[in-house]
């Protein structure tokens, strides 16, 4: 069975389950429909297609399937020879005489067909004929990013470059339009979650460019659908159609729309932010694009939309997507990874691996392989560190653990003297104590509270209320040794006088300048 990337075999099991055919899965997903049945036929044998089951996670399917076969990169015997055989392509050579003349000329040892393959991934081919494809009420939409010049931004009081996303309804060429400054993922996703809002439900099929935003990988016969927005289609329903590389006449529907969109709309004005472009936008589609009459259907947009389309639309789910962004990060030595400019924390046997990053709108969630490892609180601000103290190693975390107030609470369960000494501990001098005062604690792990306890009452009568002094009386066994009765308790002196104590005043003069 010919090997394909997990998430593509969790789209094709999301797409049977879902009623596609298998030529149908073969022809959106570039692969053969012998490899598609074999997987079609494995999903079934392991109940993968159970409707009345959810749909199989990646962990599930991964661990259906054996251990990957690693393959050794062939690269092909041409590429040596990849400059004199481009000047020969562009000189109008046909293929059995540049093989001809490698072999006459360069000795060249492989084969014809080798030939002919480095040929193909060379030259383009005659241009094609197309059928206009016309589709069923509910069934499709087209999206595209197309850029629409400078716009003016009143949250930094500049011009930048802005972009237009288009939405386009295959069948009545209704649209949705919104102008933006990015062309992210999470831009991405959420212009699709306004456009089904704003439709009132969501196509079955999405036709999307290939874009760095929806497709990640696009290799002629392997797409590789980004994971973000293929978790999004499967939240909401629809499948995705990417397109070929440089065919836009694959979704002529968008790509029309946004020309009209920079030709009628943003032609009509000199210049506008972005926000009065938006609100233009719905304007413009409600009272101008939408009661045109379309050149192909010669019908109204948004009146064939309300008549023929919109109940046609799949229903929106009770809730929204929040997943915005798939990232991959490495785990720094700090047991953090940087996503954004903010840290977020992960266990730290995984030190130097990279993790998988789901940003979610309010929760970012860090994976290992298909292992989740961690759901953090999303920043809100760069240069947030988001910590949980069991990621830590056990010997760096007591630190931040055993706070100050933590230790107060301890030592008070411990006893009164526990409790006394820590507080003249903290007191004694400008150092940071809190190492000593954790470090007393911990003394309760190897030896009893009692013991611990008798061990203070004695440091603090004879006036040596130090760590050191405690962990000494109670390694020489020394705690139960009999002392003075101590009632009330030695009284510890935060500040005493000393014979030549000064004012700091006294050795700097404050000069006040004007």
């Amino acid at each position: 069975m010919e090997r394909i990337a997990l998430c593509l075999i969790q789209e094709i099991i999301f797409r049977k389950r879902r009623g596609q055919s298998e030529r149908e899965i073969s022809r959106d997903l570039g692969h053969s429909r012998t490899t598609i049945r074999q997987y079609c036929r494995h999903a079934k044998e392991l109940g993968f297609l159970d409707m009345d089951k959810p749909l199989a996670q990646e962990s599930a399917i991964l661990a259906s399937f054996g251990p990957p076969v690693v393959r050794e990169r062939v690269h092909s015997l041409v590429v040596p020879y990849a400059v004199q055989v481009n000047e020969w392509i562009q000189a109008g050579l046909e293929g059995t005489a540049i093989y001809q003349r490698l072999v006459r000329e360069h000795g060249f040892q492989g084969s014809y067909s080798s030939v002919l393959r480095f040929i193909n991934r060379q030259i383009i081919t005659n241009p094609e004929t197309f059928v206009r494809i016309e589709t069923f009420p509910g069934q499709q939409a087209q999206v595209d990013f197309g850029s629409v010049g400078r716009m003016y931004n009143p949250d930094t009081g500049k011009d930048h470059n802005a972009y237009v996303f288009v939405m386009t309804l295959s069948f009545s060429r209704h649209q949705y339009i919104e102008f933006v400054f990015e062309q992210n993922m999470s831009v991405w996703i959420g212009c699709h979650r306004r456009a089904f809002e704003s439709f009132g439900g969501i196509p079955r099929e999405i036709v999307v460019d290939n874009l760095k935003a929806a497709v990640i990988k696009h290799e002629m016969e392997d797409p590789v659908l980004n994971q973000a927005y293929t978790q999004m289609a499967q939240h909401y329903g629809f499948l995705i159609h990417p397109c070929r590389p440089r065919t836009p006449e694959h979704k002529g529907k968008v790509e029309n729309g946004v020309h009209y969109v920079q030709r009628n709309l943003i032609a009509s004005y000199d210049k506008m932010s972005l926000q009065e472009a938006n609100q233009k936008a719905k304007e413009w589609v409600a009272e101008v694009a939408g009661m045109r009459k379309h050149g192909t259907t010669h019908e109204q947009p948004l009146v064939r939309f309300a008549e023929k389309e919109a109940e046609k639309l799949l229903p929106l789910p009770d809730r929204t997507f929040e997943l915005q962004r798939v990232c991959w990060a490495k785990l720094h030595r700090d047991c953090h990874v940087v996503v954004e400019g903010c840290y977020y924390s992960a266990p730290f046997s995984l030190v130097g691996n990279n993790l998988e990053v789901l940003l979610f709108e309010h929760t970012v969630q860090l994976y290992h392989k298909t292992a989740l490892l961690a759901t953090h609180l999303r920043a809100t601000k760069k240069g947030e560190r988001i910590t949980r103290y069991e990621h830590l190693p056990s010997d760096k975390r007591i630190y931040l653990e055993r706070t100050p107030d933590f230790c107060r609470e301890q030592a008070a369960n411990v006893g009164p003297y526990c409790s006394q000494l820590v507080d003249m501990i903290f007191s004694n001098g400008p150092a940071d104590q809190l190492r000593a005062v954790q470090s007393l604690i911990g003394l309760i792990t190897k030896y009893t509270a009692e013991r611990v306890e008798n061990a203070c009452k004695r440091a603090i009568h004879y006036q040596d209320p130090h760590y050191k002094r405690v962990k000494k009386i109670l390694s020489e066994g020394l705690e139960m040794e009999p002392i003075d009765d101590i009632d009330p308790p030695f009284k510890h002196e935060p500040h005493k006088s000393y014979t030549f104590e000064r004012n700091p005043g006294e050795f700097f003069t404050l000069e006040v300048r004007s």
